[in-house]
């Protein structure tokens, strides 16, 4: 978290106010008997307020996802499944927590020995995909760029124009854009369903790993007084847990992750890398949202922009994800209709991998029972008032770093966010507990896990997680 975030912030709130008032003159559209139309736009690895609307434009600017922010909700506070990428757009694109999917790590599903999920990819039948959900309903559907998830070989799991990019495939963000705008274009009778998966910023990986960009050149870096500062939590908590000290070193003895030894000018220009691919993908989000405007189709499309997940940008001294601090674990969330959604901010407790579907649902009319997540159409459309929930949970299992003191340390873990702070727990190491509070430590500086003072509060997050593992039959075990 940066020392101006407040500040920049107060200042993004101040425009969308001003953005709510003049929109808000204008009565609010009657329901037509016609569905609305869906675009869901996702980037990968962005965490949740790089955008220069929440930022400021000093080192980001934005004015694509600006300008969906100041037609739409803004959810600050929303944390995707797993902050990984398959468990993450699994939970997304079936709105099932990770626990239930047996997707928790980038390779094949889980098995367990009460359930065996078929051939170890996604029971489709049990959780189908989003793209079905929608073409049951009526809708016209399509899916362009990043997928991700682990399915059974075969079958469009109900996108009648399925077209994946890949490294492999050589197709990049912009091949995806570019089918994205001609299959809207070509979108007239009936209502459609389509969703615009683009790769960027997760550029940042292979630039730290100093290889080819997979969706081309940002330029050579400029002078060090020109790129971003380091971030203000760039030290580990005071009080961090023997397992996340040694989580850190297992990833930095990785290749995946070599940034161990980064000098403060290694992490700046990082940043200016991060932000200049974050600009790249906003620009193509503009081609998508230009051509829909040109169809004449933005009155008549819902526009759902969110992440997989995001990027520690070296927080506590980390790059990349799969950790559950704010950077990795906290994800953009826009929910945009104009003169459908109220322009604003709201900090309703969201959790991405289980609420998407449900609001979508919610818009569309298209019913889906048995869902564990909560619809936001009410909070978009400024009709809600207090937060329904007293928690979100979230997932992960740390499988990417290397041995190290001759351990191979794989631990899985939960996160508990309540309305003030943040719990989570691993099952490997002596301490395995972190408390963060986040309204007077929003960097996560100090761990009040093991101070006595915290006890109760310690006890009740251990509450919550029990309650729901309970709901959704979840096996983790913490001790």
């Amino acid at each position: 978290m940066r020392e101006s975030d407040q500040a920049t912030n107060m200042n993004r709130r101040v425009f969308l106010a001003s953005a709510a008032s003049a929109l808000t003159r204008f009565p609010v559209r009657a329901a037509s008997t016609r569905p609305p139309n869906v675009l869901m736009i996702m980037t990968d690895q962005q965490s949740s307020d790089v955008m220069s609307c929440r930022m400021g434009n000093r080192y980001l600017s934005t004015p694509h996802m600006d300008a969906l922010a100041a037609n739409g909700q803004v959810f600050s506070r929303a944390y995707c499944a797993n902050p990984l990428c398959a468990p993450s757009r699994t939970s997304i694109f079936t709105g099932h927590y990770p626990p239930e999917t047996r997707i928790e790590t980038n390779g094949s599903a889980q098995v367990w020995t009460d359930y065996k999920v078929k051939d170890n990819k996604l029971d489709v039948e049990r959780f189908p995909l989003i793209g079905t959900i929608f073409k049951r309903a009526g809708y016209d559907t399509g899916y362009f760029g990043k997928l991700h998830i682990p399915l059974p070989e075969g079958g469009q799991h109900g996108f009648d124009v399925l077209q994946e990019s890949s490294i492999p495939l050589k197709k990049d963000d912009n091949d995806v854009t570019g089918w994205a705008v001609d299959y809207i274009r070509s979108k007239r009778d009936k209502p459609f369903f389509t969703v615009v998966s683009l790769v960027n910023p997760h550029d940042i990986c292979q630039w730290s790993q100093r290889q080819r960009l997979p969706n081309g050149s940002i330029g050579t870096p400029p002078p060090i007084d020109q790129c971003p500062p380091r971030v203000s939590n760039f030290a580990p908590p005071k009080g961090e847990t023997d397992i996340m000290a040694l989580m850190e070193r297992s990833y930095h003895a990785s290749k995946t992750f070599p940034v161990g030894n980064y000098t403060e000018e290694q992490w700046r220009i990082h940043l200016w890398a991060y932000y200049r691919m974050t600009e790249k993908v906003d620009a193509l989000i503009g081609r998508v949202l230009d051509a829909l405007r040109e169809s004449g189709m933005e009155d008549r499309t819902l526009v759902l922009l969110t992440s997989d997940h995001g990027e520690m940008q070296g927080a506590h001294g980390w790059n990349e994800k799969t950790v559950f601090y704010e950077e990795a674990a906290r994800v953009p969330l826009i929910i945009s209709w104009k003169g459908v959604t109220k322009p604003g901010i709201s900090g309703r407790l969201v959790n991405t991998g289980v609420d998407v579907l449900p609001t979508l649902c919610s818009y569309t009319g298209v019913t889906l029972p048995g869902l564990p997540g909560l619809s936001l159409k009410e909070t978009a459309n400024g009709l809600s008032g207090a937060d329904p929930r007293e928690y979100v949970v979230a997932c992960n299992k740390m499988v990417q770093g290397m041995p190290v003191d001759g351990k191979q340390p794989q631990p899985d873990g939960r996160m508990v966010r309540s309305q003030r702070y943040k719990y989570f727990v691993l099952n490997e190491g002596e301490r395995r507990e972190s408390l963060f509070d986040l309204e007077k430590d929003p960097g996560e500086m100090v761990n009040l896990a093991a101070d006595g003072a915290h006890e109760k509060v310690v006890g009740n997050h251990r509450r919550m997680l029990a309650e729901w593992s309970r709901k959704i039959g979840d096996k983790f075990v913490s001790a």
